[in-house]
């Protein structure tokens, strides 16, 4: 069983607090999955198809392409005949009208003939008909070549052009054919301009009607596409009839409109799909991580992440707005790895993919290009303490990606015969590899927004110039050289039990800190002056205990991240003062010794162990138990007279043994064998430091 695998009894609280998570996790991204079909293709006019052979699912009709249909429809103007109503009282008002002025007008030089010539010339005029200007704007963009006229139940066809306006009937009205004859100018008096009125009337009801009958007439397919026939194969060139043919496919998938039984099949389909996977991931923590479910900032991280890589994928495939290799996937594996460990982010990357992969037409390849990704940059990003780490496992990734697609090619055989392969997702895996470098701006975000700490911001912490530890190494020198051989002791033993080392060298680095307040009572400190001379041992116990408290109050005046104050808090554990402990159990044994009955008797000590106590709490990961280790052995190999191997090999045994026997690491996920392999790895260390020798026979 795994160290940080926790096994207990789950209240029902924790229990509604993990079907929460799951239910809303399933709801979010099955509300984010497109909507329509999921069958989409990314292709590019003249480019190679770069997918698998397209076989049609259902028969579909081909769609002719807009500008056939406009071609079409212009050969089909000439059967659009629009209608208008002719008002035949118009004429013999007007008629009626020029008798009557003609009557009243001065016949002095007005010949008797113009009359009847008027007359004919009005009975052409509204025989043909009259548009006025408004109907005219109506035809202004799109001129019929014929109209059709009616009148009761009569209707003639003529052409638009004959038809007369305002302006062109009236220019027609005055035409002189025969100059002396009809000599306008003899007209005294007479406007001719008031016997034009229109007396068309467009009819919309009957236009439309028409207009129907001639667009039925119009054959928006050119042929039908097969169930089962092979639309495009892979490498082959999209030209126009094959993109006329996939154009027709989407409208035809936007057209179809699916049945109350596939609605539902479909999205429950899509709700049981995602409850597998986040049950999968949710056993997976049960089963090998349950101390990460009891931090709600680490659930809320890998549910983040989780959730938003295929919440894009959904978003891209459903708007269609670039390819998902285009996607920096291997953020979500780099990410875990640097706040986690590297079996949950592999884990979590292999979920994560397979939710995003149910919305695309080929999956095969994106899941092995994607899951080869996560892996290589777990393996070739262990820790990120410098830029140049992030930048090569980018690289990594980067070539193993278009190692992999290259390979898929091969299998595939799009690479064989000859065939042209397409350019565009290795162009997008390239970006999505310089994309994933950008998770360094990152860092700072997660670790604000869920409170992790970054090996980066340890590294930085470690710097000795920092504001704390030039202060410490100012006002406390002994403190600060005792934290420095802490902190490469702590690292050394860190490494060989397989703990996080960069966060065991900073908590070492700070973790006496709180020392700086009253620098002088330590003896680390001390120049030949002991302030605690003169003092009781109950006070001078409290001072050396104050250093916890003092420590957490400036690691927040500082702003230490709250795993380096775990540090402070829990270097001691609940372990005892002992030197003052023991001084005061003999004074007040000493005080206490009387003669009864002729025999030396010892009353019982009065000595209250917890003023003398730490207030814990004690070491709770390995990282912690560690440092408290290192700690307690680096100070009390100070005050061996002798730096012998047996001498040294004594002192951590016995330091470690009594940590263990007090119960120091009860609360934390270490086991026998690694205290073994730390008291040998210190051992080994503190013989280096003091450079023992074997003694030689005299």
């Amino acid at each position: 069983m795994s160290r940080y695998n926790h096994k207990h009894k789950l209240s029902v609280k924790a229990y509604l607090y993990r079907i929460l998570f799951s239910v809303v996790a399933i709801a979010i991204l099955v509300a984010f999955m497109p909507k329509g079909n999921t069958s989409a293709f990314h292709y590019k006019p003249g480019e190679p198809w770069d997918e698998d052979a397209f076989i049609a699912q259902d028969s579909f009709p081909i769609l002719k392409s807009a500008e056939q249909i406009a071609n079409e429809q212009d050969s089909l103007k000439q059967f659009y005949e629009p209608y208008f109503h002719m008002d035949i009282d118009v004429l013999e008002h007007q008629q009626e009208s020029l008798r009557q002025d003609f009557s009243s007008l001065p016949m002095q030089g007005t010949p008797y003939y113009f009359q009847p010539h008027l007359r004919d010339k009005l009975h052409h005029i509204y025989s043909i008909g009259i548009l006025s200007g408004e109907e005219l704007a109506r035809f202004e963009k799109e001129k019929p070549e014929k109209v059709r006229v009616y009148y009761g139940n009569e209707s003639t066809g003529r052409a638009f052009s004959q038809i007369f306006t305002e302006k062109t009937a009236y220019e027609y009205l005055v035409k002189e054919e025969d100059s002396i004859r009809y000599n306008h100018s003899r007209l005294h008096g007479l406007d001719l301009m008031k016997y034009i009125q229109p007396n068309l009337t467009y009819d919309n009801e009957k236009s439309a009607q028409q207009r129907q009958e001639v667009d039925s007439r119009l054959i928006r397919t050119k042929g039908v596409v097969l169930q089962g026939q092979k639309v495009v194969d892979r490498g082959q060139i999209v030209d126009d009839e094959v993109m006329g043919i996939l154009r027709s496919w989407e409208q035809h998938q936007k057209e179809h409109t699916l049945t109350a039984q596939e609605r539902l099949s479909r999205f429950g389909g899509r709700i049981v799909y995602i409850a597998i996977l986040v049950v999968l991931l949710l056993l997976y923590f049960q089963q090998f991580r349950s101390d990460y479910l009891d931090s709600l900032r680490t659930v809320l991280l890998v549910m983040s992440f989780f959730l938003i890589f295929p919440i894009i994928t959904y978003t891209i495939m459903a708007h269609m707005w670039a390819s998902v290799y285009l996607v920096p996937y291997c953020v979500l594996p780099i990410v875990l790895r640097i706040f986690l460990d590297s079996r949950t982010a592999f884990v979590t990357h292999v979920i994560t993919i397979l939710a995003s992969a149910i919305v695309l037409t080929q999956p095969f390849p994106f899941i092995v290009t994607q899951l080869v990704a996560g892996l290589v940059a777990i393996y070739s990003l262990r820790e990120l303490s410098q830029r140049s780490e992030l930048f090569r496992a980018a690289v990594w990734v980067t070539i193993s990606t278009l190692l992999t697609y290259l390979c898929l090619e091969f299998v595939r055989g799009t690479a064989d015969g000859g065939q042209v392969m397409s350019r565009w997702p290795y162009i997008y895996l390239m970006v999505a590899g310089v994309l994933s470098m950008l998770v360094y701006l990152l860092l700072i975000p997660i670790e604000r927004i869920f409170g992790f700490t970054s090996i980066v911001t340890l590294v930085e912490l470690q710097n000795v110039n920092n504001p704390l530890l030039r202060r410490l190494s100012e006002e406390a020198n002994g403190t600060f050289n005792h934290s420095l051989q802490v902190a490469n002791l702590a690292a050394e033993v860190a490494n060989r039990l397989g703990a996080r080392a960069q966060l065991v060298r900073t908590g070492a680095l700070y973790h006496d800190i709180g020392k700086l307040e009253n620098a002088v009572f330590f003896t680390e400190n001390q120049n030949g002056q002991n302030p605690h001379d003169g003092m009781s041992f109950e006070r001078s116990a409290q001072i050396i205990i104050q250093h916890v408290e003092s420590g957490l109050r400036l690691a927040d005046k500082y702003k230490l991240p709250a795993v380096v104050k775990d540090f402070i808090a829990t270097h001691h554990g609940k372990s005892l003062t002992k030197y003052f402990y023991v001084k005061a159990q003999q004074e007040i044994e000493s005080s206490k010794l009387k003669i009864e009955g002729g025999e030396l008797q010892s009353s019982t000590s009065n000595v209250q162990s917890s003023m003398f106590r730490y207030p814990g709490p004690k070491p709770q990961t390995l990282e912690q138990a560690i440092l408290m280790m290192s700690d307690a052995v680096e100070a009390a190999s100070r005050s061996l007279t002798e730096y012998t191997e047996e001498s040294i090999s004594a002192l951590v045994e016995k330091i470690v043994g009594a940590q263990v026997a007090d119960g120091s690491f009860d609360e934390c996920a270490i086991t026998f064998r690694e205290i073994a392999e730390a008291k040998e790895v210190l051992c080994a260390r503190l013989r280096t430091v003091y450079h023992t020798r074997i003694q030689y026979p005299e």
